[in-house]
């Protein structure tokens, strides 16, 4: 037992092979609890309003993986998923695919360029705010009427309680794997 920790250590790819497993664990954790949340009754009156449980595994991911890993299980997850959903170049597919990248990048920029300014949570906040804009905009490209932006108050007051959520659970698994540590 104790040479193969020691083959592990002086193998130059092993922290290679243990980030593309990581990537690849969190990706199928991400598209896991995107399926168990479509089994769930929608969470308000507003048409389409959901958690969003599969951004925490983008939220570890982003905290974990740095921006590079994190956008790879970001689209992992959502091509993946589209695919095995059979909603892959549907409405559907363009809605989670403009939310998530502009979710990931906020969330990016209040990780690593808000400094100690913001938490977890309110990075999440920031996310799900953000994811709601995306959607937002994708669906306003899409029909070519603006007027999708005045569902915005409704959205973003949802954004408050969604994004507190996927960021207590984000921070709750974080600490809940004491052995995991930013891998760069």
């Amino acid at each position: 037992m104790q040479e193969s920790k020691i083959v592990a250590a002086n193998n130059p790819y092993s922290e290679g092979v243990r980030r593309l497993v990581l990537i690849g664990l969190l990706a199928a954790m991400g598209i896991i609890l995107h399926f168990i949340e479509s089994l769930l009754p929608a969470i308000a009156p507003v048409p389409g309003a959901k958690l969003g449980l599969a951004n925490i595994i983008t939220l570890m991911a982003l905290v974990v993986l740095g921006v590079k890993g994190g956008g790879q299980v970001l689209f992992l997850r959502i091509f993946l998923g589209a695919l095995m959903a059979g909603t892959f170049l549907t409405l559907p597919f363009y809605l989670s695919l403009a939310g998530g990248v502009l979710a990931f990048f906020s969330m990016g920029i209040g990780l690593y360029w808000g400094g100690n300014k913001f938490s977890l949570v309110g990075i999440s906040i920031l996310g799900a705010l953000s994811h709601n804009l995306g959607q937002l905009g994708a669906v306003a490209l899409i029909i070519g009427n603006l007027g999708v932006f005045y569902y915005l108050p409704y959205l973003a007051l949802l954004s408050i309680p969604t994004g507190f959520v996927v960021g207590m659970g984000a921070r709750f698994s974080l600490n809940a794997l004491p052995g995991i540590r930013r891998i760069t």
